[in-house]
């Protein structure tokens, strides 16, 4: 049996306490870029109030509740930071690691299209299975991040920067990241006027290694011979800009 266990993703539930009335939807749709209330999965950051990229993920229906599939480095993290937002409501956000999060590189077999584009692949949720020896044994980790990265697509705080990163750089308009009619949200302000103006001056890219700029560079792999740089868009050669990526004006 193929392997499609992401061991480097992990899922943070957020579900109302009982009996509480709490509405975690409206919850997350304050806080997140992406319109949590509408069609899920989406893919979604969460800003600096300045913009800036602190984590982004991916919103799942879950019961009650949402789930959050992300980086399992930074699940923690994010527990705390949403927490921090939680104030008083009545709302438990934990680290579900019941859950898994599965991936495989073509559609069609009945899970959800990446939401940032269907080549990526299809994704789903499911209850870990320990006696699935193609799940315990191994994971599909390094066939994603090849899949992914041939795409040219960045993810995660080594690539997109903790706090460093303005998330229209990150390519989120491109990539169904932001929604600019559902309301505020923290980082809103900034990232309305970037689209407003069109002021995307730099963008991350993944870019061959050997033509990597070292003083630009975000993360690199040499067992794949690529790296992701942040340039600006009049530095990125025209064969290494992602076809996805809308012609600047």
């Amino acid at each position: 049996m193929t392997a499609t266990r992401l061991f480097d993703r992990a899922v943070i539930r957020l579900s109302p306490r009982p009996d509480s009335g709490e509405n975690v939807v409206d919850f997350l749709q304050g806080l997140v870029t992406s319109d949590v209330a509408g069609t899920l999965p989406v893919w979604a950051g969460l800003l600096t109030p300045q913009g800036k990229a602190l984590f982004d993920f991916i919103v799942w229906p879950g019961g009650e509740g949402l789930l959050l599939d992300c980086e399992a480095e930074a699940a923690d993290a994010l527990v705390k930071r949403l927490s921090m937002y939680r104030l008083r409501k009545a709302i438990d956000i934990v680290r579900d690691d019941r859950l898994a999060v599965h991936w495989r590189p073509h559609v069609g077999d009945g899970a959800a299209p990446d939401p940032r584009l269907h080549a990526l692949g299809e994704r789903w949720v499911a209850v870990v299975d320990d006696t699935d020896p193609a799940e315990a044994e191994t994971g599909a980790d390094a066939a994603w991040r090849a899949h992914r990265l041939a795409l040219r697509v960045p993810e995660g705080r080594a690539e997109l920067g903790d706090g460093e990163t303005l998330w229209l750089e990150c390519n989120a308009a491109d990539l169904n990241g932001v929604s600019f009619t559902k309301g505020c949200y923290v980082g809103q302000e900034n990232t309305a006027r970037m689209n407003w103006r069109q002021k995307v001056n730099r963008r991350l890219v993944v870019v061959p290694l050997d033509r990597s700029d070292e003083k630009r560079r975000r993360a690199a792999y040499p067992e794949l011979g690529l790296a992701i740089d942040h340039l600006r868009v009049d530095d990125i050669p025209a064969d290494v800009m992602p076809s996805w990526i809308a012609a600047e004006a």
